[in-house]
C-alpha cells in the first residue's frame, strides 16, 4: 500500500461530476492504499489559500473542470508535486457551442500545467492533445450497486423518463413537440421528469419528481424507458453520456439522440434505439410500448455493458493505474 494522499478539486460535492468522477470511487480508492480527499473551489481568497495548503501535503492534485488565472496556476504549481486536470464537458467552448477566445485560453494554460488530463470521451482527448500529450480516457461510470433495487412499475401506463436538471433542460423542451406527437398516438404514455423543474404539457401527461441522491435510483427503475434526446453541436459531442449510463445501470432500454458518445454506449437494437427524427423516434417507442419482452431484454443488456465497460469497479482501476504513472 503506498498510502499517498490524492485531493480532488472542484466546484462542489453535490455536482454531478463530482459526484461521479469523484466521490463515488473514495472507497475503492482506500482499498489500494490512496488517501483521497476532496475540496470544493470558490472564487474567493480564502478557498484558493486552502487550495495551496491542500496542494502541498498531497501527492497528486486532480482538478474537475476548473480553470484558473496564469498567475494563480503558476503559484498552484509550485506548490503542488503532480497536477492532473480532469474534464467531461466541453468547457472550452461556450454552453451554445460557439467558440469562446477567453475560455480556449484558460483551457490552454491548464492543460500545459498538468502533468496528465483525464477525459470523459474521444473528443474531448481529441481538444486535450492539442496542448498537453499525456491525456487518458476514463469514461464516466456509475455505480451499480445503487442500482440493484427492485421498483414496481405502473402497469396502466407507459412511462417515459428523463432525468436532468435546468442546464440541460432545454433538449428536453426540443423534443417535447415530439414527445406529445407520441402521446396522441400512445395514449398511456406518460413522461416522468427527475430534476429541479417542472415542464407542464397540455397534451401529454408528465409527473415531476424532484431531484434527491436518494430517491433518484428508484425513480428511475419504476420508469419503462429511458430516453435523452440531445441536438448535435460542439457543446454537446463534449457530454459524457451519464443519463444513458443511469437508465441502462437502472435496466430501462433507451431511446437517445446519436449525439456524441452517446451513439456509442447505446448499441442500436440491442440496448435500446439511436433515433434523429419523428419517424424513428415513433417506431422506437411503438417497438418497446408493445413488447414488454423486449423491454426487459435490452434493459438486461444494457445493465450488462455497464457492468462490463462503464462500472465504477472497473474505471477506478484505470484511474488507480494512471494515478500511479503520472
Amino acid at each position: 500500500m503506498n498510502n499517498k494522499r490524492v485531493l480532488f478539486v472542484s466546484k462542489g460535492e453535490h455536482a454531478a461530476s463530482t459526484r461521479y468522477r469523484v466521490l463515488a470511487y473514495f472507497n475503492m480508492l482506500q482499498a489500494n492504499g490512496w488517501r483521497p480527499a476532496h475540496l470544493a473551489a470558490r472564487h474567493n481568497s480564502l478557498s484558493r489559500i486552502k487550495l495551496l495548503y491542500g496542494a502541498l501535503r498531497a501527492d497528486v492534485v486532480v482538478i474537475l473542470r476548473r480553470t484558473f488565472g496564469v498567475a494563480f496556476l503558476r503559484l498552484l504549481r509550485l506548490c503542488s508535486k503532480r497536477i492532473v486536470f480532469d474534464l467531461d464537458d466541453a468547457i472550452f467552448l461556450n454552453s451554445d457551442g460557439t467558440p469562446s477566445r477567453r475560455r480556449e485560453n484558460r483551457f490552454a494554460q491548464m492543460a500545459r500545467h498538468c502533468q496528465q488530463i483525464w477525459v470523459g470521451n474521444d473528443y474531448l482527448r481529441d481538444a486535450a492533445l492539442r496542448y498537453n500529450q499525456a491525456v487518458v480516457t476514463f469514461p464516466t461510470s456509475v455505480s451499480l450497486q445503487r442500482y440493484e433495487l427492485e421498483a414496481s412499475k405502473p402497469v396502466d401506463h407507459i412511462d417515459l423518463v428523463w432525468i436532468g436538471s435546468s442546464s440541460t433542460r432545454r433538449y428536453l423542451e426540443e423534443a417535447l413537440p415530439t414527445l406529445e406527437r407520441l402521446a396522441e398516438s400512445f395514449v398511456s404514455l406518460r413522461l416522468k421528469i427527475i430534476a429541479d423543474f417542472d415542464l407542464p404539457s397540455q397534451s401529454l401527461q408528465t409527473i415531476t419528481v424532484p431531484w434527491s441522491e436518494e430517491i433518484e435510483t428508484k425513480a428511475l427503475a419504476s420508469a419503462h424507458i429511458g430516453i435523452a434526446p440531445m441536438p448535435d453541436n460542439p457543446w454537446t459531442r463534449g457530454k459524457c453520456g451519464l443519463k444513458v449510463l443511469q437508465y441502462m445501470a437502472a435496466g430501462l432500454p433507451v431511446v437517445s439522440s446519436p449525439t456524441g458518445v452517446n451513439g456509442s454506449i447505446v448499441e442500436e437494437g440491442v440496448t435500446g434505439f439511436l433515433v434523429n427524427d419523428f419517424n424513428e423516434w415513433y417506431m422506437a417507442v411503438e417497438g418497446l410500448v408493445s413488447a414488454p419482452e423486449l423491454r426487459r431484454i435490452m434493459g438486461e443488456a444494457g445493465r450488462n455493458r455497464v457492468i462490463e465497460d462503464y462500472s465504477v469497479d472497473v474505471t477506478c482501476m484505470k484511474m488507480i493505474y494512471a494515478l500511479e504513472n503520472v
